[in-house]
């Protein structure tokens, strides 16, 4: 803790998450403690609500992010951290790991001179998201755009809820017993109700409030673009709430395909510390 340039951090981090005094709303926490959550995050591979529950029985996590008593309260909701994350952005991602690399330099953990050589390698960073079956994301689709619609005021002439899970549930059934024929059939209802869902949604777009058009308008697009695609299209979308995932193959022989990003990391050469990550 004594190592890392806590103050430094703050500096650099601070006119990213100066707050808008117009906005209101109570003050933001202190850039150590979220940057120090993150940084046990990634060091010990927990997510946003682990890391915050063992920050709570931790009183060495405590003292890393420079709470001098120890404390019995979380310390921000674990949503927090995804909303800080939005606002550092990847340039101030890229200064998280600045400092984590000027702190070996000052422990002497790593040499200046083997940074002069480092070795780049790609991997998959996978996202959380199910297997991208046809079936399950038609449904996915009408179901998040017809709970939309709900939550707007927005009436549609038919929701398809009982027929689409049902459907869904068929498709998978024929799958199982390699009736592709069958399937093929229950997909291009599938499709059907997708497409008439999406057009009524259109039809009424301007009758909601200027403030929710764009989001309603930014699900359209996507269920949209589900609805056009054909199992050989190139860009697919795999999953509805993370349109940057992408299916690549690295060669591996257990997992031929993963779903994800592509991710680029440069690490030095003797001792693996990371350097660079895109």
């Amino acid at each position: 803790s004594a190592a890392m340039p806590w103050s430094a951090l703050e500096q650099a981090l601070s006119a990213r998450l100066s707050a808008d005094p117009l906005r209101g709303g109570r003050p933001a926490l202190p850039i150590r403690l979220m940057a120090g959550l993150l940084y046990l995050k990634h060091a010990y591979a927990l997510s946003d609500e682990a890391v915050c529950a063992r920050w709570l029985e931790n009183p060495y996590w405590q003292f890393f992010t420079g709470e001098v008593f120890f404390q019995t309260r979380l310390p921000c909701d674990p949503s927090s951290l995804t909303r800080w994350r939005q606002r550092l952005g990847e340039a101030g991602m890229e200064e998280l790991l600045a400092q984590t690399i000027n702190a070996a330099k000052a422990m002497k953990a790593v040499d200046v001179r083997e940074l002069s050589r480092v070795i780049v390698d790609s991997t998959v960073q996978e996202k959380a998201i199910a297997h991208p079956t046809d079936s399950r994301l038609l449904e996915v689709a009408r179901r998040k755009l017809v709970m939309r619609c709900k939550r707007h005021g927005l009436t549609l002439r038919q929701s398809y809820e009982r027929e689409g899970p049902s459907l869904s549930r068929q498709a998978g059934r024929y799958a199982h017993a390699k009736q592709f024929k069958r399937m093929r059939r229950v997909l291009r209802r599938q499709r059907t109700l997708l497409g008439r869902v999406i057009r009524d949604i259109g039809r009424n777009l301007q009758t909601l409030e200027d403030t929710t058009q764009p989001q309603m308008r930014e699900w359209l697009e996507r269920a949209e673009r589900l609805w056009r695609q054909r199992p050989k299209d190139k860009h697919k979308l795999y999953a509805l709430h993370a349109p940057e995932v992408e299916c690549i193959g690295k060669g591996k022989a257990r997992r031929p395909y993963e779903f994800g990003v592509k991710v680029g990391i440069a690490v030095t050469a003797k001792k693996g510390l990371i350097v660079g990550a895109r």
